[in-house]
């Protein structure tokens, strides 16, 4: 569905009940497209709190990858 911005401001109901339904709305503002509004779906599986160290998950020479990191930084004096 498309939608003005004008649209956005006088009938934002309207179109979060749209969005609610599954549904994407593309905002327009002069004729050309400049936002979308989709669905919010919230993640209920857990984040882990390193996923950027994902390729450390195998090594068995690093336990903690936490510790290693805190070592790497830490000053050589």
């Amino acid at each position: 569905m498309k939608a003005t911005a004008k649209d956005l401001r006088f009938h934002s109901k309207e179109l979060i009940d749209t969005v609610n339904r599954g549904e994407e709305v593309i905002i327009t503002f002069r004729g050309k497209p400049c936002a979308k509004l989709i669905p919010y779906i919230e993640k209920n599986d857990e984040i882990t709190k390193n996923e950027l160290f994902g390729i450390w998950k195998d090594n068995d020479m690093i336990k903690d990858v936490d510790e290693y990191v805190k070592e790497l930084r830490k000053g050589r004096y």
